[in-house]
């Protein structure tokens, strides 16, 4: 176990969520959809809350390419927020919510440590989940598992890692937890790997403030920019797995990014595409964030890169419509209401989200603030619960739909394999 000062903010805020009652954390396949941001809530400033196109003193945004349902913008240094669309409007997040499991979890084991996978690690992992091969009875060491998530995107390296970590439930608690420190209040944790659930969330905004806090961590930076690796296969074999980020492998007829750094990338039917790449460019990082494009697997890179380029020219001179908030336990200012517009949106819910609900921002005042939104969020899914469990018992109640499997990119090549047998890559 690392000790680092980090690591026991982390802790205190894991133990926290951990120590909320079982009944709290609600199972994957019930789990309670999350509520719709009030629309008086603005998290890193009142224009975020807004829909449609937000720009200012840049031109040449270059919205006849952008068919995402969302995206943004950001200086990773300064937290700036450039320009955005739709910036917090609530859409599946697919497997670019590892980057919050990563945050979550990365600093709790040492990178050299070795574990031998038991059956029970991955006997709860999705069917049609994106897999890296692992296999029961094989000892990894942890970095090979973070190398699994990051590089295929592996739910099977995730629930390795998160039984690890105690759990699917603690680590889902964790999560959501620390999501609340990062005042990222539009993300609703259900599972640890991304893989669609009825109610699973996050935004634009949110997955950048991820990405951010993530690449200030070494090793989080040094594993979403590995290219290549070779994987452990049983006894002395290995095989080789590839970065499924094409801007950062240049597969699929894509030319690499110049200064790409990372991040992640994601697919599964119910989000399509998305991804948050992050680029140096003389002395200056930025971050992009894309949700949903209307077509092509290749969309998603495309339009990152366009709005990479865009960033790195006329973002310069563009004046900032909002701002990444540091987390509460680093020093943040906890998020304060702001006046609603009219024909404004703010974080509008994916289909079957309820499109009321109190802001958790508004539970949040400093760390005391922190502590509270989380008792108050696990009195409030218990009380979500029981009121589902009775719904489906009384006469004629409609049972919720079952979880949409995560179907394969059409141009998404298979992993590599040992003769054995390895995982097949599905976002």
């Amino acid at each position: 176990m690392r000790e680092s000062t980090r690591l026991s903010r982390r802790a205190v805020l894991g133990l926290t969520a951990a120590a909320l009652p079982t009944s709290a954390v609600l199972p994957l396949a019930t789990a309670a959809p999350a509520l719709a941001a009030s629309p008086a809530t603005a998290i890193g400033g009142e224009r975020l809350a807004r829909g449609g196109l937000q720009v200012d003193g840049a031109a040449a945004v270059p919205t006849k390419l952008l068919t995402a349902r969302a995206w943004l913008v950001a200086d990773a240094t300064t937290g700036e927020v450039l320009a955005s669309f739709n910036a917090h409007q609530r859409l599946a997040p697919a497997s670019t919510l590892k980057m919050l499991f990563a945050d979550t979890v990365l600093k709790k084991f040492d990178r050299t440590e070795k574990y031998t996978v038991k059956d029970s690690d991955i006997s709860d992992v999705p069917a049609g989940s994106s897999l890296v091969g692992i296999k029961a009875g094989i000892t990894y060491t942890v970095e090979q598992l973070w190398q699994g998530v990051f590089l295929r995107s592996g739910n099977d390296a995730v629930h390795v890692l998160a039984h690890m970590n105690g759990g699917i439930a603690r680590t889902v608690a964790e999560m959501q937890a620390r999501a609340q420190d990062l005042q990222a209040l539009d993300t609703h944790v259900v599972s640890p790997d991304g893989f669609d659930h009825p109610g699973q969330l996050s935004s634009a905004y949110d997955l950048t403030l991820f990405a951010r806090h993530g690449l200030a961590d070494p090793d989080f930076r040094g594993y979403c920019g590995t290219r290549i690796a070779n994987f452990p296969a049983g006894g002395k074999k290995t095989f080789q797995i590839q970065n499924t980020d094409r801007l950062l492998t240049g597969a699929w007829g894509l030319k690499t990014y110049d200064g790409l750094i990372g991040v992640k990338n994601g697919y599964t039917s119910h989000a399509g595409n998305t991804f948050t790449g992050a680029a140096t460019r003389d002395g200056r990082t930025l971050l992009v964030t894309v949700m949903h494009p209307a077509t092509g697997s290749n969309a998603v890179y495309e339009q990152t890169a366009a709005l990479l380029d865009w960033g790195f020219t006329h973002g310069r001179t563009a004046r900032p419509v909002g701002a990444l908030v540091k987390p509460l336990s680093e020093g943040g200012a906890a998020a304060s209401p702001a006046p609603a517009h009219a024909g404004g949106q703010a974080a509008a819910g994916a289909a079957g989200a309820p499109a009321k609900g109190p802001s958790a921002a508004r539970l949040v005042e400093g760390a005391a603030g922190t502590a509270a939104l989380l008792a108050a969020a696990g009195g409030f899914l218990l009380r979500r619960r029981r009121r589902a469990v009775e719904a489906r018992e009384a006469p004629g109640a409609h049972r919720p739909p079952a979880p949409r499997a995560a179907e394969p990119d059409p141009q998404e090549p298979p992993a590599p394999t040992d003769p054995s047998g390895g995982g097949r890559h599905r976002r």
